[in-house]
């Protein structure tokens, strides 16, 4: 079911789960490179990158409050629709591309039960990339109303994290927070089959907003 939410809960903005690694060190030394800033002339133009840096980290971090919208499978990811893609058993793949500027967090494209989330090791080329099908990924399947589905969180050239925020045995909503990918990456959502495509390759979606199946 879809979340309600107030406008003064859609409009807060807070960091995702899992950017501390990243965004301590930088907004640290951004703070310790302004304050030495008024003593020293090299403190000063160290604080110029050092204060860029960081705020671009709490851009690339930001985890905005979402209205959930209704649908049978919403996107897990902000990004464009890089293809889709009928497969042998009947499903149909839409790989959403993640840019560095997108949030970051994916979120259950259905409500239902984690019944998987396994790990694989993998290169890290550009996501965008055909060589990105043998990148470091999660896949995740989800026992829900439609049956099983898999999901997986593909790791880019500069995404080199993923994580996951659940674990298997959990129960989700629709639209509820499941994993972070640090940076550029891909999600692939595999609609189960006789489930068509609401969207087009090139169009934009967002998380937890976007319907990606037709009735």
């Amino acid at each position: 079911m879809p979340h309600s939410q107030s406008s003064a809960q859609r409009g807060r903005v807070r960091l995702a789960r899992g950017a501390s690694p990243w965004l301590l060190p930088t907004v640290a030394t951004a703070a310790v490179s302004l304050a030495r800033s008024r003593r020293s002339g090299r403190w000063a133009a160290a604080a110029v990158p050092a204060t860029a840096l960081a705020a671009g980290m709490l851009w690339f971090f930001r985890d905005p409050e979402r209205e959930i919208a209704q649908g049978r499978v919403i996107s897990p990811a902000d990004g464009v629709v890089q293809s889709i893609m009928p497969w042998k058993d009947g499903r149909t793949r839409v790989a959403i591309f993640m840019s560095p500027l997108n949030v970051h967090v994916n979120r259950a494209p259905l409500a239902g039960t984690v019944t998987s989330v396994e790990h694989i090791p993998g290169g890290f080329v550009p996501a965008f990339n055909k060589e990105s099908e043998n990148n470091e990924r999660v896949v995740w399947h989800f026992d829900t109303e439609l049956g099983d589905i898999e999901m997986v969180q593909i790791a880019g050239a500069v995404a080199r994290r993923i994580v996951p925020y659940v674990p298997q045995g959990t129960k989700v909503e629709q639209g509820e927070r499941i994993g972070l990918i640090r940076f550029g990456s891909r999600v692939d959502v595999y609609l189960p089959a006789g489930v068509e495509a609401a969207v087009e390759v090139g169009q934009a979606t967002t998380a937890g907003v976007t319907r990606l199946d037709r009735d």
